[in-house]
């Protein structure tokens, strides 16, 4: 299994301390926003020519992982 430790970083000084690719300053924010749009990883790739297949696998795993561990308040069904 993909440790997403290994392709992401949170460093202060590159973008306020926001989730990034490593070596880069795409946000994780940023490709799993494309990812919900529904655009394709091949579509991200060509966007993001700085990343790699395996960076935008590990910012799915790392939004996984923060799902497990966090929990959000969600409205009942139908009461938007």
């Amino acid at each position: 299994m993909m440790n997403w430790r290994d392709h992401i970083t949170v460093d202060p000084s590159v973008c306020h301390g926001k989730a990034c690719i490593r070596g880069t300053r795409v946000m994780v924010s940023v490709v799993l926003d494309n990812l919900a749009a529904g655009v394709s990883i091949d579509e991200i790739l060509k966007s993001y020519p700085s990343l790699r297949h395996e960076q935008v696998q590990a910012a799915i795993a790392y939004a996984a992982e923060l799902a497990r561990d966090r929990v959000v308040g969600l409205s009942p069904a139908g009461s938007h």
